[in-house]
């Protein structure tokens, strides 16, 4: 029997969390919003199977599975996800797995899968408290952006992401695309339709928003939703690169005032872009979450 995968939609949003609420999962995918937004570009779908939820996207033109989440049969789920592929004449992948959940995949099917954990992929988490207040020698740097830029700008404001001023951050993220070259880039086309997709539907996808002003204008904003009960993920971030420590003080004030109950911030991946990987380690992450791309070792299940 062929498992009845499908789109996510909007209403689907409480039967998804339920599966992966008290899993303990940190990586910015087992999110809601994650899921919806990139699903277009992914051609995700997802199905409930014994109990759990699996998420199956198709990458280079092959289609790949996530472990099964929620406190179902997992291995039974995993079971008939590889007679799905055999039936199909299809290799048997998975992407995103956490180190307990290889171990588990290891522990049902002993040396049957081999594993890759490749770094362009992995997230890097920060202690909130820390991105907060950035305190010592090794924050001196980010804390000196942001006073250079309260110097610059005294009229700043930080504003939480509302009706009354969502309208002024999409004609920002507009402008941002147009200055960044989004049009000849499919990548960077893909994320801003994602960070724009994400101000439409904040609402409707519980996202938490922050926007900074200068001299009256949205210069910033950012959006994020937390993924467990001590994690916070920040998916989108933007802010005008010529205006010096734009950058600094939304991530900080945006923490402070909507995530600071959050022990850990999740600031996803670099995707290998080196000025990205800098960027994201001058913050100085405690640790990075790990996603393994798993195969079976035959050619068909």
């Amino acid at each position: 029997m062929e498992i009845p995968f499908k789109k996510p939609e909007l209403q689907d949003r409480q039967t998804i969390l339920s599966h992966l609420k008290g899993q303990g999962f940190r990586g910015c995918e087992r999110t809601f919003a994650n899921i919806y937004l990139w699903a277009r570009f992914y051609d995700l779908v997802w199905a409930e199977i014994e109990g759990t939820v699996v998420f199956r996207s198709k990458f280079d033109g092959k289609y790949s599975y996530t472990y099964p989440a929620g406190d179902g049969n997992r291995k039974a789920a995993l079971t008939r996800l590889m007679e799905e592929c055999r039936e199909k004449g299809r290799p048997f992948l998975m992407h995103g797995l956490s180190k307990k959940e290889y171990e588990e995949l290891e522990q049902y099917f002993p040396g049957a899968f081999e594993v890759e954990w490749p770094r362009d992929v992995e997230d890097y988490v920060y202690e909130t408290e820390k991105l907060i207040n950035l305190s010592g020698k090794k924050y001196h740097g980010k804390k000196n952006h942001i006073n250079q830029f309260k110097a610059a700008y005294p009229d700043w404001t930080y504003e939480t992401l509302t009706d009354d001023n969502v309208e002024e951050c999409f004609q920002m993220a507009l402008r941002w695309r147009e200055f960044n070259g989004c049009e000849d880039d499919p990548e960077k086309n893909k994320e801003m339709c994602v960070s724009l997709n994400s101000l439409r539907l904040f609402k409707e996808l519980e996202l938490k928003g922050g926007v900074l002003r200068a001299g009256g204008e949205v210069i910033a904003f950012t959006l994020g939703e937390p993924v467990s009960e001590d994690t916070f993920v920040v998916h989108i971030e933007k802010a005008y690169a010529d205006i010096r420590g734009a950058y600094p003080i939304i991530n900080q004030q945006f923490l402070e005032h909507e995530a600071s109950q959050y022990l850990y911030v999740n600031r996803e991946d670099d995707t290998g872009e080196e000025g990205l990987r800098k960027a994201k380690l001058s913050y100085h992450p405690v640790f990075m979450v790990e996603k393994g791309s798993v195969a079976y070792k035959g050619e068909n299940v």
